[in-house]
């Protein structure tokens, strides 16, 4: 069942000079309940664009965006927030955790505007989704006094604290070593699987792209499908 699709999306903005800024050409996607995809680029690519896109945060020049085989152009502007706040869940390189509030505040804090059980029970949520992380013994922690691994899996489990059925994260072992990173992004994969999430990874990493089980290229606006080995290729002529 596909989740999200993207037929012929084209950005663009306008320059100070009434000039044309192309960001991205003709984007077409398609990304199934429970996939994993992977997007890289370089730095003015597009990834960021395309992200907001991906997000329901922007809306195309032209083209269109199917979320649940609805145009996304036809949902009110309340039925788009609701689609991210439920259904979508962001993590970032940044970790964005909110300073002075422990772990468990932290990741309750999506739930803030659920409704019902979600929202009533949203300390044991937030419980239990740290304990799924590894953080179940660093509840009341506040970020500065957790290393950016452990910051790192408290804003996954932020993301994943309301079962959302579309995972976006966006260079999310950017601000990580190397080791620390393999292990936060094989636990979002994991975590991603279990769930039956759909989970679309933009990175400049081969070693994080090839967890996914599609790849995709994105240069200069243009969005191609390519293979892990060519992905790995490019970053090693670029080392």
């Amino acid at each position: 069942m596909t989740l999200l699709r993207l037929e012929g999306v084209t950005r663009s903005v306008e320059l100070p000079e009434g000039e044309q800024l192309h960001i991205l050409k003709g984007v077409d996607i398609d990304v199934a309940v429970g996939d994993h995809v992977s997007v890289v680029g370089r730095s003015g690519s597009g990834k960021t664009t395309l992200l907001n896109l991906l997000g329901l945060l922007d809306t195309p020049t032209t083209g269109r965006i199917m979320f649940d085989d609805r145009p996304v152009s036809t949902f009110s502007t309340r039925a788009r927030d609701r689609a991210r706040g439920n259904d979508i869940g962001f993590i970032f390189q940044q970790f964005n955790l909110l300073p002075g509030r422990t772990a468990l505040e932290n990741v309750m804090t999506p739930l803030l505007y659920a409704t019902g059980r979600a929202f009533w029970n949203r300390r044991n949520l937030a419980a239990e989704m740290l304990e799924r992380v590894g953080l179940g013994e660093r509840l009341t922690s506040m970020p500065e006094k957790l290393s950016g691994g452990e910051q790192q899996r408290v804003a996954i489990a932020r993301a994943l604290v309301r079962g959302p059925r579309l995972i976006l994260a966006d260079e999310p072992t950017g601000a990580l070593d190397i080791e620390t990173g393999a292990t936060v992004m094989a636990l979002v994969d994991e975590v991603a699987a279990q769930s039956g999430a759909a989970l679309i990874t933009i990175t400049h990493d081969a070693n994080v792209a090839a967890l996914a089980r599609r790849h995709y290229r994105l240069d200069k606006g243009v969005l191609s499908p390519v293979t892990v080995e060519s992905v790995r290729a490019v970053q090693e002529a670029t080392l």
